[in-house]
């Protein structure tokens, strides 16, 4: 017969050690937030009295899963499967392997670690504070706590570890010393094969040719692969806080190469990958010098009075402001625009306004908002850290722990590929876009010496979000429905900021939810709209064509006289490292 739980000494120790942890996470959750005082040294803190019965439910519940746990562990009959008292989420595939499941050791501890792992998170939920910034942060703060607790990622708790350090003869353990030696040496996680790609062989291979630069960016034309192209030209401005490439990765699921083979003249920003002597560039430098120069430079080229637009993330916000800066001014270069995961609203900022507060913008304004440079490592260490158990744990496991090296996968291979951004223009966008929303507000903003009004703004326009984006909610990209002066059309699709946006009808993955109604309420529209499967270009270049003008015989060179082309595409900003 058993030891009953609280006279078994063993479980007694872990009770203890339990009580602690309870307590030193409630302590830290509350010492977060500034405007709290310090909790007290009772399991309690003050601070939640009021919810304290719901505090010691949790923790009674916590006690009790242990126990069923331990329970479970000293009955099962030799060589059975333990009791499943608690099992990951969907999705989770960090104790997936066998290994865990055939020894109690090693299942009890990945058992334990999930029922405390939901305690923390279920206890961050019910902490008495305000939906918001403070109470998104401090679930953030915990689900980073969480996930770097995981016993998969030590090299002592991990049966997988074990087991492929047996099977290779010890052969894994040294694979996985080089190979994290090897990223030492990089100064970040290698998330994929990087000798398996190389812009401008087999990324960013769409023929064109740049046709125009300034310091902040060049202008690329693409090559026509259709007899005849829609009368009004084609302008993408992608986000500059990555690079361009990710609208044309490869043949098969390149945005680009799919925009020319359906009749258009594709022109596209190539952002510069800013070093030490741009870092004085400001956001208005931005819109001047990049959306609103190529604008013009394409009409020159083209001979054409309007073109159609595409701007993606902050590219789409860079592109509205600059277009409602060009209509103050008296000029109407656009026929349609089309907006990928943008943000135009931002009182929904996402994650990434976990990170922007008064107190880190004010920071930033102190030491490079003046000038300097926010260095890409940095940038793309944010965002690793908002899925930090695929963008950093994983390749942590993996290529170290397993001596394993990761596959190649295009879109990880552009997301290593860090970007620098000038500290003058990252400040501005922090406080006027993130933590003071100013460009939803007419009249509140200035950009290049006027008052910035998206009313403005009133061509056509194709929204377009995903329903699962952590950077961009597509209810918050929703938003820019109201504020835009023209007729607008929305879209959602499944999955995320960037895989959401990179699916090809070639794939027939996924599935889009589409809705004629022009309610301002998102989730209204997404109540009757109808789910179709498959990729939603084919409707963006349905829509895109109703505003091409009339079909022209293609182009026989790039560029003009006053515009010649010169070096191939994808040219040498982008190939700029951080």
């Amino acid at each position: 017969m058993s030891t009953p739980p609280d006279q078994n000494p063993a479980m007694q120790a872990i009770f203890q050690a339990g009580s602690a942890m309870v307590e030193g996470f409630s302590q830290f959750l509350f010492r977060q937030q500034e405007n709290w005082p310090a909790a007290p040294d009772g399991l309690i803190p003050a601070a939640w009295s009021a919810g304290s019965d719901e505090l010691k439910a949790l923790q009674q519940e916590w006690m009790e899963r242990h126990a069923e746990l331990w329970q479970g562990m000293l009955k099962k009959p030799a060589g059975e499967p333990g009791p499943q008292v608690a099992k990951p989420e969907p999705g989770d595939r960090r104790f997936a392997d066998p290994a865990w499941g055939e020894s109690p050791m090693f299942d009890y501890l990945r058992q334990s670690y999930l029922i405390n792992a939901d305690y923390m998170k279920r206890v961050a939920d019910a902490a008495p504070v305000p939906d918001g910034q403070a109470k998104d942060r401090m679930r953030f703060v915990t689900r980073q706590m969480v996930d770097a607790m995981a016993p998969s990622n030590f090299l002592a708790t991990n049966p997988e570890f074990i087991k492929k350090a047996i099977d290779t003869q010890g052969e894994s353990i040294r694979k996985g010393i080089q190979n994290l030696l090897a990223d030492l040496n990089k100064g970040r996680i290698s998330m994929t094969d990087d000798s398996a790609f190389e812009v401008g062989r087999n990324l960013a291979i769409t023929s064109g040719a740049v046709v125009f630069e300034n310091e902040l960016m060049q202008l690329i034309q693409y090559s026509p692969l259709t007899d005849t192209v829609a009368q009004r030209p084609f302008l993408m401005v992608p986000p500059c806080i990555n690079k361009y490439y990710i609208l044309d990765l490869q043949p098969e699921n390149s945005v680009v190469r799919y925009a020319v083979e359906q009749g258009n003249t594709v022109f596209l920003v190539s952002w510069r990958n800013v070093q030490a002597d741009q870092g004085h560039l400001t956001w208005d430098d931005y819109v001047e010098k990049g959306p609103l120069t190529a604008i013009k430079v394409v009409q020159e080229i083209c001979k054409i009075k309007q073109i159609n637009v595409l701007g993606f993330c902050v590219g789409g916000t860079l592109l509205s402001s600059a277009l409602s800066v060009a209509r103050i001014r008296g000029d109407d270069p656009v026929a349609s625009l089309t907006l990928f995961t943008t943000l135009l609203d931002f009182s929904d900022p996402g994650e990434i306004g976990l990170f922007v507060d008064e107190a880190a913008v004010k920071a930033r304004e102190e030491t490079i908002g003046k000038g300097g440079l926010l260095r890409g490592s940095e940038l793309s260490t944010v965002f690793s850290a908002l899925r930090a158990n695929d963008l950093i744990w994983q390749y942590v496991v993996g290529n170290y722990l397993k001596g394993t090296k990761p596959p190649a996968f295009d879109l990880l291979y552009w997301n290593s590929d860090a970007t620098n951004l000038p500290g003058p223009f990252l400040a501005w966008y922090l406080r006027n876009m993130y933590l003071e929303n100013s460009l939803r507000v007419p009249g509140k903003l200035e950009t290049c010496g006027v008052k910035a009004d998206l009313g403005r703004v009133d061509m056509p326009t194709f929204i377009y979000a995903s329903r699962e984006d952590h950077i961009v909610p597509w209810k918050a990209s929703y938003l820019g429905r109201s504020l835009l002066g023209g007729e607008t059309t929305f879209v959602l699709g499944a999955s995320g900021h960037i895989a959401g946006v990179i699916n090809p009808p070639v794939k027939n993955k996924r599935s889009h939810w589409l809705n004629d109604s022009k309610t301002d309420d998102a989730d209204a529209w997404f109540a009757g709209a109808t789910e179709v499967q498959g990729s939603w270009w084919p409707v963006w270049a349905e829509w895109l064509k109703g505003h091409g003008g009339k079909e022209i015989p293609a182009r026989g060179r790039l560029g003009s006289k006053a515009y010649p082309p010169g070096e191939p595409a994808p040219g040498r900003y982008v190939k700029e490292k951080a």
